[in-house]
């Protein structure tokens, strides 16, 4: 086992990195920009250094900033997490010549993965089914006209070097084409320094099925089963669950077989995932994320395989302990992404300090969380600031326990997504498993106000903030976590330490 690595990222699974890496007895060192120096991660890992300040471009982008202090440091390895530089090609060839482990595929593998067109092409050489389309990107806006006749209307103009929905446009008619190319190159290339698209068929209510694979360094690979990511706006996922309600035994071995084909035909090193657009019967491949996924709890709950010890344990060389046949679905878990964004005013980041956080518990509840009370909120990083995960019997079992855990969660201080998920989960085509990536296109009431049940969910958090200041003595004060933990990293004498900040 890699006896220490440095975590390349922030919030929620920089904690979730740091502790997998502790249970597996490795040394956790964490970065951080100058406003997250009091964040969870930063408290929780073995030791931390500032790498500049709040911009991203100047903190956790900084590949070689981060390579030179994991060399100092004596780090073994780099996490890239995901987001930041965990799919950046150039930054995993940079670790691996720098002499440390990237605890991840290879370059070459996130290279061929990462350019979408490439990606469709051996796909297609492995036999794995591809929504129909191009397989290179189209020269120009009259190119791309010509093929999208060839192809059928509607279609869907992406990215060939991104995904996320960057560089991403629906076109239903020709006469819309022109202008819906130049803009989705424009935000390819700004997104990705990659302006190129190319074209496939659009598949009007697909549901978004992905498949967990883990591969070894030694020819081994095995998928996990599915998650469902349906329930998206503007193809960020929002909710998540494993397994997915409509996919048939045989079409889950299918979409397993095909997965890890998809896998193997790049050579794949740890664990990633490879995404499906399922409709009427059918799968396509839609792509494969090189890095571990937000959504990869909801694997966790249903398999009990842990999924940041088994990257430890491949990046460390070790071999699978277990094969396909040793894989199985107990259960149903339910992820909801709780985001600092107010879903009434079209998800509008929403900023400030965290002052109240009640964290639901109970029996098969989970928290993964990147915020405490007192924490910032910014517009400098992505919204996320937790996942909150439940474990049922069955599909029925999970609905209701996310149900009473969203209504234990309490966020004062800044706008969550949370009165979205309540109502997601008491809507009556979720509940029966009638999903779709339109979903929250379909039901437009779920983004409306609803006047009595704000009115209640406002109540409550203002009766538990009375009750704080009534118990406290005063107004609510801000906590800030114990300088304890900083003391022990802040000793060493370092150019990386504390006192840059």
């Amino acid at each position: 086992m890699i006896s220490s690595v440095l975590i390349a990222n922030r919030g929620e699974i920089a904690v979730r990195i740091i502790r997998g890496a502790r249970e597996c007895g490795v040394r956790t060192i964490a970065v951080y920009s100058e406003p997250d120096r009091l964040s969870p991660h930063v408290l929780e890992a073995d030791e931390a250094y500032c790498i500049g300040p709040a911009a991203s471009v100047d903190s956790y982008l900084r590949g070689e900033t981060l390579i030179e202090l994991a060399k100092t440091v004596g780090a073994e390895a780099i996490h890239p997490g995901y987001g930041f530089l965990a799919e950046r090609a150039d930054f995993a060839a940079a670790v691996e010549g720098a002499g440390l482990v990237f605890i991840g595929p290879t370059s070459d593998t996130i290279a061929a993965m990462g350019d979408k067109t490439e990606a469709r092409r051996r796909m297609a050489d492995s036999d794995v089914p591809i929504v129909p389309g191009l397989t290179d990107a189209v020269a120009d806006a009259d190119e791309a006209e010509k093929k999208a006749t060839e192809i059928g209307y509607p279609v869907l103009l992406k990215a060939s070097a991104g995904g996320g929905g960057k560089g991403m446009r629906v076109v239903e008619k020709p006469e819309d084409l022109t202008r819906a190319f130049e803009a989705a190159s424009r935000e390819a290339l700004a997104a990705f320094g990659d302006g190129s698209v190319y074209i496939e068929r659009y598949l009007a209510r697909p549901r978004h099925i992905e498949i967990q694979v883990l591969g070894d360094a030694h020819g081994n690979t095995v998928h996990l089963g599915e998650r469902e990511c349906s329930i998206q706006r503007r193809h960020q996922k929002l909710v998540e669950e494993a397994p997915s309600s409509v996919l048939t035994e045989e079409e889950r071995t299918a979409m397993g077989q095909a997965a890890v084909r998809a896998a193997e035909a790049v050579g794949y090193r740890g664990a990633g995932t490879i995404e499906f657009l399922y409709e009427d019967g059918e799968f396509f491949f839609l792509e494969m994320n090189t890095r571990i996924q937000v959504e990869h709890p909801v694997t966790e709950m249903v398999t009990g395989v842990d999924l940041v010890e088994w990257q430890l344990r491949i990046a460390s060389g070790e071999k699978l302990t277990f094969t396909q046949s040793d894989v199985e679905l107990t259960g149903h878990s339910i992820e909801c992404r709780i985001t600092s964004e107010d879903h009434l005013s079209g998800f509008l980041p929403s900023t400030g300090v965290i002052t109240h956080l009640k964290i639901p518990t109970g029996p098969g509840v989970r928290w993964d969380g990147g915020v405490i009370e007192g924490s910032e909120v910014s517009l400098h990083y992505d919204p996320l600031l937790a996942k909150l995960v439940v474990h049922g019997a069955d599909r029925k079992a999970a609905i209701s326990r996310m149900s009473r855990a969203l209504e234990e969660l309490m966020v004062a201080g800044v706008e969550t997504c949370a009165p979205l998920h309540r109502r997601v989960m008491e809507e009556q085509d979720f509940k029966a498993g009638a999903l779709s990536i339109r979903y929250l296109d379909e039901h437009p009431e779920l983004l409306e106000a609803d006047a009595p049940e704000e009115m209640m969910i406002a109540a409550t958090i203002a009766a538990a903030l009375l009750e704080d200041e009534h118990r406290r003595g005063g107004p609510p004060r801000i906590k800030r976590p114990s300088s304890e933990p900083l003391n022990a990293w802040r000793r060493a004498v370092h150019p990386w330490g504390a006192d840059r900040c």
